[in-house]
């Protein structure tokens, strides 16, 4: 074999390596990947209904209910135009409280129901994902329009 045949079978040898190692990688972040939607987005039935992905917005005040083993409840995410209910089985972050800002990770159920598997709450008054923020100002101006 010649010098540049070796030089050849060498580059090319080195280009499946990174092209399989790439594939591996991005075969990897496909599957745990997790998207955040808007609860109106999820009302416009724009999230994924297969797999597991993020909803963000405002806990609605009075919607919060505890189980009876003190672990977990039901309440309501909303970005002020769309509302989505959430089960959650786990313990709540101590900042956790209705009317703030909150983003549950999970699954959307065939009956409607977010089922969450972690529950973020924001860590000050200013925090709020870019996404829910624009959402509810968003949703706040549309009401607006209408009134």
């Amino acid at each position: 074999m010649k010098t540049r045949h070796k030089k050849i079978a060498f580059i090319l040898v080195g280009l499946l390596a990174v092209g399989g190692a790439t594939a591996l990688v991005l075969s990897a972040l496909k599957t745990n990947i997790v998207f955040f939607y808007t609860p109106s987005q999820v009302a416009a039935k724009e999230a994924p209904g297969n797999r597991a992905f993020r909803v963000g917005g405002l806990v609605e005040k009075g919607s919060h209910k505890r189980n009876v083993e003190g672990l977990g409840g039901r309440f309501i995410v909303t970005d002020t135009s769309q509302s989505i209910p959430v089960v959650y089985e786990g313990s709540v972050p101590d900042l956790f409280k209705e009317g703030r800002g909150c983003v549950v990770e999970g699954s959307l159920g065939s009956d409607g129901v977010f089922h969450a598997t972690q529950v973020l709450a924001k860590h000050d008054e200013n925090y709020m994902p870019p996404e829910a923020g624009k959402a509810i100002d968003e949703a706040k101006a549309a009401r607006s329009l209408v009134k």
